[in-house]
C-alpha cells in the first residue's frame, strides 16, 4: 500500500511499536493481514511486519532475492518443505523460493530482504523443543539462533526481577517482546512490542516479571 512505502526506514532513529495497539492492513491475499513495522517498497524490498494467516490462507510460489527471516509467534506455518509450529525460527536464504500456507492459521514476525552479502545458510530451529539454552550474564538464559559476521540472533529468557548493566549496541539492536514486560530507563514494553535501537545506542534493561524476548544485534550499521 502506497502509504507504507519508506516507512520507518531511517535506521539512525529509535522506533518503538506496540503491535497489539495497531490496526491490521490488507495484503495481496484476502486471508493474510499484516502490521507493517518498517518498509522501503510497496510489495518488494526491505520490510519487517507482523503477519497473520487466517485458516486456509496460502500464497503462490515466490522467491526472496535477499532472503526471508520468520519467527512463528502462534499457530502452525507451513510450506511445501514442512510444518513450523509456534516458536520456530526460520531463515530462508537469498534466492530461495516456497509456497507458504497455514491450514489452521498462524501469527508470524517476518523480515524480508535483510540478509547480508554472503549469508546463505538455511536455518530452522524449533525453540520450544530445543536443549541448546545457555547460561547468560546473571540469571539470563540465551538460545542462540544465528550468527553471521556482526549479526547475531537469539531468544533471551529473563527471570523475575532480573537487571542488566548499562551497555551500548554496536550495529544496533532489534527486540520483539514475546512474553512479559521488558523495561529500561526509558519505558516499559509489553508482549507484542517491537523495538529498533540504532548503532551505538545505550540502555540499562530490567524486568519485574518473567520475560522472553527475540533479539537481533549488529545488523543496523
Amino acid at each position: 500500500m502506497k502509504e507504507f512505502i519508506n516507512f520507518n526506514m531511517d535506521l539512525s532513529q529509535k522506533i518503538i511499536i506496540n503491535t497489539r495497539e495497531r490496526d491490521w492492513t490488507d495484503s495481496p491475499s484476502s486471508l493474510v493481514k499484516r502490521i507493517p513495522l518498517e518498509r522501503d517498497g510497496a510489495e518488494s524490498g526491505r520490510v519487517t511486519s507482523v503477519v497473520e494467516y487466517k485458516p486456509g490462507a496460502k500464497f503462490q510460489e515466490h522467491h526472496h532475492p535477499r532472503g526471508e527471516e520468520i519467527l512463528v509467534l502462534d499457530g502452525v506455518f507451513s510450506d511445501e518443505h514442512g510444518e513450523y509450529p509456534k516458536g520456530t525460527y526460520i531463515r530462508n536464504p537469498p534466492n530461495s523460493s516456497h509456497a507458504p500456507f497455514s491450514e489452521n492459521g498462524c501469527l508470524l514476525l517476518v523480515k524480508l530482504d535483510q540478509f547480508q552479502d554472503g549469508d546463505s545458510k538455511k536455518v530452522i530451529v524449533n525453540t520450544e523443543q530445543n536443549d541448546l539454552w545457555r547460561p547468560g550474564i546473571g540469571g539470563l538464559k540465551v538460545l542462540p539462533l544465528h550468527q553471521f559476521e556482526t549479526e547475531s540472533c537469539a531468544l533471551v529468557h529473563w527471570p523475575k526481577d532480573e537487571k542488566f548493566q548499562k551497555h551500548s549496541h554496536f550495529g544496533g539492536e532489534e527486540i520483539f517482546v514475546l512474553k512479559g514486560i521488558f523495561k529500561d530507563e526509558y519505558g516499559e514494553y509489553p508482549a507484542g512490542t517491537w523495538m529498533r535501537s540504532p548503532h551505538l545506542s545505550t540502555h540499562m534493561p530490567f524486568v519485574t516479571e518473567e520475560t522472553l524476548i527475540f533479539v537481533k544485534t549488529g545488523h543496523l550499521i
